[in-house]
């Protein structure tokens, strides 16, 4: 009865999380404390439950990105100077995630998910501050440097933990000097398959990927993703966006206390 209830729990909760990352992202902060629920006091229950999560959700991200194959015509040369930082930032936080003891894991955890929540909840005012969908002037010199450097940063922290990420590298893209906030989101969600595909490739290295959970929640957050495409968009954003932030205050208080 106990392995029902956690295969009903994982692929509700893959399949919640395919819904949201369609719609407003945020999904890890559903799948990874579910996983690490079920996981329990197994050993290195957070890295496996991180690392399960991460390979769950990539089919979706693969999806999204393929979604916004047309946004991304008139911003080849910023995915070509962005790839490299980005794949070496995946791989960096991939193998962190992997080498550092779990105890460290455990200590950033509640952090982590809190950071997370809380670029959920301030991502307005971010874009208003950040000036994010509006013209800016291109950047050249120590601005670029600066752009290239945070995307190694914002790679790093995706291949260690990863939720958060799109809006962490929206407020950087908003530099570029892209006019349009589709061709942002375009590269933004390109940019984090990147990331999230690298970090795919070095979990499965580990063996450290517990695939008696991965394939039922890949297929249910497959089918979540088609869902937010097809129908999540009808339902008003911000009930999802407020749902996934309270979902991380909640999540996060949990694993302080824990």
């Amino acid at each position: 009865m106990e392995e029902l209830w956690n295969f009903i729990s994982l692929s509700a909760a893959a399949l919640a999380a395919g819904v949201v990352n369609a719609v407003a992202g945020g999904g890890t902060l559903i799948t990874f404390p579910t996983l690490a629920n079920v996981l329990g006091t197994a050993a290195e229950a957070g890295k496996i439950a991180n690392v399960t999560s991460t390979v769950a959700l990539f089919p979706g991200s693969i999806a999204s990105a393929y979604g916004y194959r047309r946004e991304m015509a008139g911003i080849r040369e910023w995915r070509a100077l962005l790839l490299g930082p980005s794949i070496l930032g995946g791989a960096a936080g991939s193998l962190l995630l992997i080498l550092l003891p779990e105890l460290f894991f455990k200590t950033v955890v509640p952090w982590l998910i809190l950071l997370a929540t809380l670029l959920f909840l301030l991502q307005p005012t971010l874009s208003r501050v950040m000036g994010i969908g509006l013209p800016h002037a291109r950047p050249h010199g120590w601005t670029l440097c600066g752009v290239l450097v945070f995307q190694f940063l914002v790679a790093t922290y995706g291949g260690y933990f990863g939720a958060g990420i799109g809006i962490l590298m929206l407020s950087s893209l908003s530099l570029l000097g892209i006019p349009d906030i589709h061709q942002m989101n375009a590269l933004k969600t390109i940019l984090a398959s990147v990331i999230n595909g690298i970090s795919v490739i070095i979990f499965i290295l580990s063996g450290k990927i517990d695939w008696g959970w991965a394939w039922p929640m890949i297929l249910a957050a497959a089918i979540g993703g088609w869902l937010g495409a097809a129908y999540g968009r009808r339902l008003p954003r911000s009930l999802i966006r407020w749902f996934v932030i309270f979902t991380g205050f909640i999540v996060s208080i949990y694993f302080f206390l824990k």
